[in-house]
């Protein structure tokens, strides 16, 4: 893992380089720049209204136990949302509220946790339409609980120490467990992403402000976190462009298949794209990373009218 962020951006410079139904628009590419040039992304940070942030034992397990079910976007059409709230706002919150009844999971009771057990925790009906995805929930948190057990003492504090302040190595670390191992296939060759391994060490830095549990030396190191929000909004921005066929299937809320090539290049060129962003902003003598970039993008799609447009949807552990 010890390069794992440049064979990331490698192996997505290749696929935008051979991608057939995801393309990157340079002119509306040089037109964002502009614009982040004239508006930086703001400062991360996690808000406290949906985010459990206590002492650092507690917060530091919150982080972690949440990116472990920091997934499940091509569930979200049929997860049951709180008002107002997003998928992952929703989630987030319930688990705050939830740490702050009881406390934190140990090992033990996240290795013993069912799909009844977390859809109570995250208000979801048993037998609901979310069942698959609080079954493949449980099965991430069983898997933090062993990891937790075996490798680390039970200690969630342990376990990010065992990163020695890097980011890259916390990747290596949380890829023990399954629904971390964000590689796909493209052309013959992997593609790796990690996203979620990647946002567990940004929201550790942001929790912390990049001092004790959140500190990377790395951490610029990070690439964005591929998920459907980000490419979304370099759709929207005309950054992305998409073959007829492919707009179509998403704009009729078709899913897109895990794995597929679609949906490889739908990640892969809004990775690159955002990576050439960093790019010329840096040219421009401007300080800047793609996970920052990332969070300014992010928050665009929070706005009405991103929201207004469907995104691409496929269920998968990985976002």
């Amino acid at each position: 893992m010890s390069d794992v962020f440049g064979a990331i951006r490698a192996a997505c410079a290749r696929v935008a380089d051979r991608a057939r139904d995801v393309a990157i628009d340079a002119q509306r590419l040089d037109a964002l720049v502009l614009r982040l040039a004239a508006d930086p992304a703001p400062p991360p940070a996690l808000d406290p209204a949906h985010h459990a942030l206590a002492d650092p034992a507690h917060t530091t397990a919150y982080v972690i136990t949440l990116d472990a079910i920091n997934f499940g976007s091509g569930w979200f059409p049929v997860l049951a949302k709180r008002p107002g709230l997003s998928g992952y706002q929703s989630i987030a919150t319930a688990l705050k509220e939830q740490f702050e009844r009881e406390g934190p999971w140990d090992a033990a009771a996240l290795r013993d946790l069912d799909a009844g057990s977390v859809a109570r925790v995250l208000g979801q009906a048993a037998g609901g339409t979310a069942t698959e995805l609080m079954q493949l929930f449980a099965r991430a948190l069983n898997d933090l609980g062993a990891l937790l057990a075996r490798r680390h003492a039970g200690s969630f504090a342990a376990l990010v120490a065992a990163a020695r302040w890097s980011a890259a190595a916390l990747v290596g670390i949380l890829c023990e467990m399954p629904f971390y191992r964000d590689v796909a296939h493209y052309a013959g060759a992997d593609v790796p992403f990690y996203k979620r391994a990647q946002i567990t060490a940004a929201d550790l830095h942001t929790a912390f402000r990049g001092e004790g549990p959140g500190r990377f030396d790395d951490l610029d190191s990070l690439t964005i976190f591929a998920d459907n929000l980000v490419p979304h909004v370099l759709r929207r921005e005309g950054v992305l462009r998409y073959t007829p066929e492919l707009a179509g299937r998403i704009d009729r809320e078709e899913l897109i298949e895990a794995g597929s090539a679609e949906e490889v290049e739908i990640r892969a060129c809004a990775l690159h794209g955002v990576e050439r962003c960093v790019a010329a902003l840096r040219r421009r003598g401007l300080a800047a990373t793609a996970w920052q970039l990332d969070q300014w993008l992010w928050n665009r799609g929070q706005l009405p009218e991103m929201k207004a447009h469907p995104r691409h949807r496929t269920r998968t552990v990985y976002y």
